[in-house]
């Protein structure tokens, strides 16, 4: 049994007494002889008295040093009790705090272990959900494997009917040739003109009556229009007044007659990048430099509406031919959205994989067509909001897009200096125009095509502007004023006048 420290220090102080008794007891013992001999008489044991006394003198002194050692000791043994006391308090205090944090721990460790129980039954949970996304992505990759091979069938057909397609546009060129040389021998060309895809084209479905285009051949009227350059013009429909937007931020509609300014329109935030007008001629519609684009009322030369919600320069709109009411734009935020001109906001917003430089709507109004810094023209169907064909118009930039009046053909001018002409219904070339001299300026370079679908138009970066014959694919005029870069050029509606806007913001009017 374990004695407790006050029980071990009061024993070790009762052996101490014991022992100083039984000293004492020994020493009255020793001492009894010499009480003996002092009652004798003193002469007769004086001198053994004397000897005895020096040795009882000598003990007593050996006594009271032993009595000094062990009061010393007991001191000791009594501090050492104490320090062993305090110790032992300390330790109890110490296993004390160490049973609480067992306890604590204990608790903790249960805690744990319910947390783990819960955890398991998730993993658990997890595993068989992981077994059953297993077995169904089994079961669709084996979906995807066998819609790639219809899809892949399907290609195949797809191409074997594009082969077919060919063969009969191969054999509709050769007839068209055939015809060209034979109208060239008798020198009727303008029936050439009335001749397209086997049909005569004043008399095409959904197509106008326009009247015939004249290549221009002189400058006309040459217009200071713009500081800090022109970027864009525009004829009014079925009108020979014009509209040109420029650096300065200001839209400025002139009289091509005269070369007399008529209205100038105020209030874009940005420069002027491109411009459309509403088929009544009420709206012009601007892209600007500042994120936004803006509506004029033509009759008031007052704002209508600024459309919002573009994070980068806006370089490309264009209105719908069959409502006023519906705008496209296009920004360098890669963003295509489509605008309610008579609510005043965005109702579609569609992202391209790259930046569109020009854009247009087609004749029926369903669908879209654009021009991209990878050098591909898009088609996009505006009730589903994405791309229903592509195609690789161009190994450089797409700088222009234009429709002809037909809604059958379009035009694309790119930074390898080609303009070509797509059919729209197959997507095929069915016409490139190129010249020696003809280099495209910028990226926002505007061409252009006549009402009647005769000519192709295209200004260069040494001032030129260069007039081709869609049918003999040759330049028929090149005309020249300056030397600043053409910028863009616009046909009339009526079929003259041509005009050309420049770096330096002249616009030429060309007859």
């Amino acid at each position: 049994m374990i004695m407790k420290p006050e029980e071990l220090a009061m024993g070790a102080i009762n052996h101490a007494l014991r022992a100083l008794k039984k000293r004492h007891l020994l020493e009255e013992g020793a001492h009894a002889p010499a009480f003996i001999a002092l009652s004798r008489p003193f002469t007769s044991q004086g001198s053994e008295w004397k000897e005895k006394a020096e040795n009882f003198e000598l003990e007593l002194q050996q006594c009271y040093k032993a009595q000094s050692r062990l009061s010393e000791q007991l001191v000791t043994e009594v501090a050492e009790c104490r320090t062993a006391k305090a110790l032992v308090q300390e330790k109890e205090i110490l296993i004390n705090d160490l049973q609480t944090e067992v306890t604590q721990t204990r608790e903790e460790c249960s805690q744990l272990k319910e947390i783990l129980e819960e955890k398991t039954k998730a993993l658990d949970l997890v595993m068989s959900e992981n077994i059953e996304l297993r077995a169904q992505l089994e079961a669709m990759t084996l979906k995807a494997k066998t819609a790639e091979d219809e899809n892949k069938m399907l290609i195949d057909r797809w191409m074997l009917q594009k082969m077919q397609d060919a063969e009969r546009l191969n054999e509709a060129n050769m007839l068209y040739e055939e015809m060209m040389n034979r109208l060239r021998a008798s020198g009727l060309e303008q029936l050439a003109k009335q001749q397209v895809d086997g049909v005569v084209r004043q008399f095409e479905a959904g197509a106008e009556n326009f009247a015939g285009s004249t290549v221009p051949t002189a400058c006309k009227q040459k217009i200071p229009a713009h500081e800090g350059g022109c970027t864009s013009i525009l004829f009014e429909h079925q009108s020979d007044r014009l509209i040109s937007g420029g650096q300065e931020r200001s839209v400025k509609i002139w009289d091509t007659k005269t070369g007399m300014l008529t209205r100038t329109l105020d209030g874009s935030l940005g420069s002027i990048l491109d411009l459309t007008v509403t088929h009544d001629n009420r709206y012009i519609i601007a892209a600007s430099s500042s994120c936004n684009l803006y509506a004029w009322d033509v009759s008031s030369g007052r704002i209508r509406h600024t459309l919002t919600g573009h994070k980068d320069k806006v370089c490309a709109v264009d209105v719908s031919k069959t409502s006023s009411s519906l705008v496209v734009s296009a920004a360098y935020d890669r963003t295509i959205k489509l605008w309610d001109l008579q609510k005043g906001y965005s109702t579609l917003t569609m992202m391209s994989h790259s930046n569109c430089n020009s854009l247009c709507f087609s004749m029926d109004g369903q669908t879209i067509c654009t021009g991209h810094t990878d050098g591909n023209l898009r088609l996009w169907d505006i009730t589903k909001g994405e791309v229903v064909s592509e195609v690789a118009a161009h190994s450089n930039a797409i700088t222009s897009i234009s429709v002809s009046r037909s809604g059958n053909i379009i035009l694309t001018s790119g930074r390898d200096n080609l303009h070509n002409l797509f059919d729209m219904r197959s997507m095929e070339v069915c016409g490139t125009f190129r010249a020696a001299g003809n280099r495209l300026a910028n990226n926002w370079s505007r061409s252009c095509i006549s009402p009647d679908d005769s000519y192709v138009t295209s200004g260069s970066a040494d001032g030129s502007v260069y007039v081709w014959s869609r049918f003999r694919s040759e330049v028929v005029s090149t005309l020249k004023e300056d030397y600043s870069p053409i910028n863009a050029c616009a046909w009339s509606g009526l079929g003259k006048p041509l005009a050309s806007a420049d770096k330096n913001g002249t616009i030429c009017i060309w007859a």
